[in-house]
């Protein structure tokens, strides 16, 4: 019997503890409220290189219960088609998050693509070589009847571009031991391509065109910084 009561105190104090010791460990200080609001729509410009913004095209909207779901993950979202001189067309879709800590993680085309009923195919990691430093990426297809659509993508935590899946929970685990709840960003890069070798082609010279066309502190914000 006295067996059982020491027993039934002691994990008393472990769930008193390890609650308190959750809470303690749990990030409450916003990096976004510490920098300057961002605005996608000024941030990214609606002409640089050999792009320019198509205003004819209508950007592909998402379902109800999609959009809502993404309401709830990120502050800002931008969506854009882009064509250059030859006619060839990028679309762009870029996602900004004041809380990219575990309990609001970004919300990843796989998912996306699939809730409008795209199969994903050949989805694999990639670094994609800037003038900036390597950027890691995704890389995806998403098949939908006669719709072939080539995808980049990459996502931030913070100040740093991570691959989805591990990095990503790393990264946000070292902001969460600071008591820091990490900022993040999801940009997408896509095309509507049957040769998907030379849609990705093309979008990394889309994507280094974009780099090198928005100032330090934006680039910053769109693909952190390297080294770190």
């Amino acid at each position: 019997m006295r067996k059982s009561i020491i027993i039934s105190i002691f994990l008393g104090i472990l769930m008193v503890s390890s609650g308190a010791l959750t809470k303690a460990l749990t990030p409450t200080k916003k990096i976004a409220d510490q920098q300057e609001r961002i605005d996608l729509e000024i941030m990214i410009p609606t002409e640089f290189g050999d792009w320019r913004v198509d205003k004819s095209i209508i950007p592909l909207q998402v379902d109800a219960e999609t959009q809502a779901m993404l309401d709830k993950i990120y502050n800002q979202t931008l969506s854009r088609t882009y064509v250059n001189s030859i006619g060839e067309r990028i679309m762009l879709s870029v996602a900004y998050g004041g809380d990219q800590s575990d309990n609001l993680a970004v919300h990843k085309p796989e998912v996306c693509y699939y809730a409008q009923g795209f199969e994903i195919m050949k989805t694999y990691a990639d670094e994609l070589l800037t003038q900036y430093g390597k950027l890691p990426i995704k890389r995806l297809l998403a098949v939908k009847g006669y719709r072939n659509e080539p995808i980049t993508y990459w996502v931030t935590v913070g100040n740093k571009a991570v691959l989805p899946g591990i990095d990503e929970k790393l990264q946000q685990l070292k902001y969460g031991l600071t008591g820091d709840v990490p900022d993040g960003m999801l940009v997408r890069v896509s095309s509507i391509d049957s040769d998907k070798d030379k849609a990705y082609q093309l979008q990394t010279i889309f994507i280094q065109d974009l780099l090198s066309a928005v100032s330090t502190n934006e680039r910053i914000r769109l693909i952190g910084t390297f080294g770190v």
